[in-house]
């Protein structure tokens, strides 16, 4: 009886480390494929993070250094304010994200219209602060500059006017190596004056200095098929916001396949994923929306394009 007692513990003791060893290869087996990280993704805690004074907060370190471990490869900012991101100047955000083996790609900021630009068709002095905003972007080493957001106009001629003036905030960015995009929800899909919105947008913005960041999550949202976007505005999508209701590929509902199957018709460079919702703790919930683009076999290998 104290024999077999002793044969099955020595069968679970030399059984452990070979479980440990298969955890720790597939680990190591784990793909390598491009995809960035909208920092919004874990505000709850970067809001908590003081970078204030000249001072790096620990915390704020700790996330970027976990992000990079988790496997994303870059990071997109969403805290542009005074000049700084995070309250870091651009080259201490730069040096911050690529101390991790992370590069900066891009940033969601954007200044809107007040009533009386829109009434006059004068916005030079919006202008102006894109021109300090596309600066210090460009020294923070940014691709792109996204807008994230902007009211339904109530008249057509207020929507003609934002797209003129995206042009010529697009073509600032280009005259100083930046491209300037869009970024989508839900509601660009409502009417104005019987023409929808978004592709409004699309018909009245120059390819050559506004692109799309298609958020694929808020195109479901609002009742319309990101792939029928591609085939009818193909080439305009640089950027994918890859969403989902909370983590990516969990809800069934955006249908990534079909995405990712007609990327190339998008235009598609990048990927960023955007965690808006969580149903376990954020540090969880961004690594399990990345493992899921970096399981799924539709979504391509693109680790050698460079940022």
């Amino acid at each position: 009886m104290r024999t077999r007692i002793y044969l099955c513990a020595l069968v679970v003791l030399l059984t452990i480390p070979v479980v440990i060893t298969a955890q720790t290869k597939k680990k190591a087996k784990k793909a390598k494929k491009e995809v960035a990280i909208q920092l919004y993704s874990v505000r709850d805690i970067l809001n908590k993070v003081d970078n204030k004074d000249g001072k790096c907060d620990p915390a704020y370190t700790a996330i970027l250094e976990k992000l990079a471990k988790m496997g994303y490869t870059g990071v997109e900012a969403a805290n542009y304010n005074n000049g700084k991101f995070y309250d870091r100047t651009p080259q201490q955000f730069k040096n911050d994200v690529e101390s991790t083996g992370m590069k900066v790609l891009s940033s969601h900021c954007t200044r809107g219209l007040s009533k009386e630009e829109l009434a006059s068709g004068d916005y030079s002095k919006s202008l102006e602060w894109w021109d300090q905003c596309i600066a210090d972007h460009k020294a923070a080493g940014m691709k792109y500059i996204v807008a994230p957001w902007m009211d339904v106009p109530k008249t057509l001629k207020d929507l003609e006017t934002y797209c003129t003036y995206y042009n010529e905030i697009g073509r600032r960015c280009k005259q100083q190596g930046l491209q300037f995009g869009y970024h989508n929800h839900a509601h660009e899909f409502q009417k104005v004056e019987g023409n929808v919105m978004y592709d409004y947008m699309l018909e009245h913005t120059n390819p050559e200095y506004v692109f799309f960041q298609m958020d694929v999550y808020w195109v479901v949202r609002g009742q319309n098929s990101p792939v029928d976007y591609f085939n009818k505005y193909p080439g305009r999508f640089k950027i994918f916001h890859i969403k989902d209701h909370r983590e990516v590929g969990q809800s069934g509902m955006v249908g990534f396949d079909a995405i990712f199957n007609n990327a190339k018709t998008a235009g598609v460079n990048y990927l960023v994923a955007e965690i808006e919702k969580y149903s376990i703790p954020v540090e969880e919930s961004v690594e399990v929306s990345l493992d899921y683009l970096l399981d799924a076999p539709f979504v391509k290998n693109w680790v050698t394009r460079k940022f």
